[in-house]
């Protein structure tokens, strides 16, 4: 990859055990004056290919070589062949963001890289799209140091892959772990009821830290899942392992940030929506946590539907507190909804949250969504 002169890939077809090379460049003028050189010694197993990274390569590859541009970008100076973006490192964020769909289960990346590039910077990137690595030599010279590592997917990304799932990216960090999203071919979803007529679904993938506190979120959000699916309250499970869940990637907007744009008449049914499945989790003496202050805990759609995810706190208990929870919540963001139109004072949902709380029956339940009226 960037083969440029073609010095890597004409070293690498001398050794014996390799079958074929792909040399790549984005330069024009690159390809043309390797090409002139494979015919002219007519050199055998080396194919050369004008490409923007991976955007014309097909196939898988047991090693990939990356000798990147990756110089900070000097103001007013074009320089492709020199620089790797804004801050040096924008083109190898780009070829990680790729490179797993065309390496081997057990490939390898050989990737060179300057310290001008901002090492932990790399280091975070590699990391973050699940692979490892291992520093094979550093060398200094004057200005720089250079680094050569050896990139290997990480047994969790085989796994992964291994299932069916592409186009891993890091997506956020969470309290507790991070989220990747990927993309999964509908047909390979086994023993899963996939709520799409697409046939490439996109995924979300949540994955904990190893730590005492996270212990044993993995399974307990799993197995929530599982059950409140059919209660249609979650992101749809798709699977999990010890490590990770995936589910269905909810595509939308965080529960405040949408009511700012919308009308009370679009407001209302979100909210009831909610509330509906509060009140389900009351029923079923399950207790979600953070229904309290839920700000990144509900999602919003397109078609105003709303999911509520992160369930590895749910827990069973004879008081389960997620209706009086939300409607405290509600309360607290009270002058956002009035100025949508709603007219319902704290003290009057407080009271209805509180009477509610006594008994969890319907009635007293409805009296809390005719305030959301």
């Amino acid at each position: 990859m960037g083969t440029g002169s073609g010095i890597q890939a004409l070293t690498a077809i001398q050794k014996p055990d390799v079958l074929n090379v792909l040399a790549v460049d984005s330069n024009e003028k690159a390809v043309l004056a390797l090409k002139q050189k494979i015919q002219k010694e007519k050199l055998r197993k080396i194919t050369v290919l004008q490409s923007d990274l991976f955007e014309n390569v097909f196939g898988k590859f047991n090693l990939i070589i990356f000798n990147p541009p990756y110089l900070p970008k000097d103001k007013g100076i074009e320089d492709p062949a020199l620089y790797g973006g804004k801050k040096g490192w924008e083109l190898s964020a780009r070829f990680f963001d790729h490179v797993s769909n065309y390496l081997a289960h057990d490939g390898t990346i050989l990737f060179l890289f300057s310290s001008l590039t901002n090492k932990a910077k790399i280091d975070e990137i590699i990391q973050s799209h699940l692979f490892q690595f291992n520093e094979l030599d550093r060398q200094k010279i004057p200005f720089e140091e250079l680094y050569v590592y050896e990139i290997t997917k990480t047994p969790l990304l085989r796994e992964l892959e291994g299932k069916g799932l592409e186009d891993i990216h890091y997506f956020a960090q969470g309290k507790r772990g991070k989220v990747f999203t990927g993309i999964m071919d509908r047909s390979k979803l086994v023993k899963t009821h996939f709520p799409s007529k697409k046939d490439i679904v996109r995924v979300a993938i949540k994955i904990h830290k190893k730590s005492t506190a996270a212990e044993g979120r993995i399974a307990n959000e799993a197995a929530w899942l599982e059950k409140l699916n059919k209660k249609k309250i979650g992101p749809r499970l798709l699977f999990s392992g010890p490590e990770y869940i995936v589910s269905a990637f909810v595509e939308g907007t965080f529960i405040v940030d949408w009511i700012t744009s919308h009308t009370k008449e679009e407001i209302q049914p979100v909210l009831a929506e909610v509330f509906r499945q509060c009140f389900v989790l009351d029923l079923l003496s399950v207790n979600k946590e953070e229904m309290h202050h839920p700000l990144k805990h509900i999602i919003i759609d397109a078609s105003n539907n709303p999911t509520l995810i992160d369930f590895e706190r749910c827990y069973e208990t004879e008081k389960p507190h997620n209706v009086t929870q939300f409607a405290d919540f509600l309360g607290k963001y009270r002058s956002l909804l009035v100025k949508k139109g709603f007219t319902f004072t704290v003290k009057e949902l407080r009271d209805a949250a509180a009477e509610y709380k006594e008994t969890y029956r319907e009635k007293e339940f409805g009296k809390i969504l005719e305030l959301m009226r």
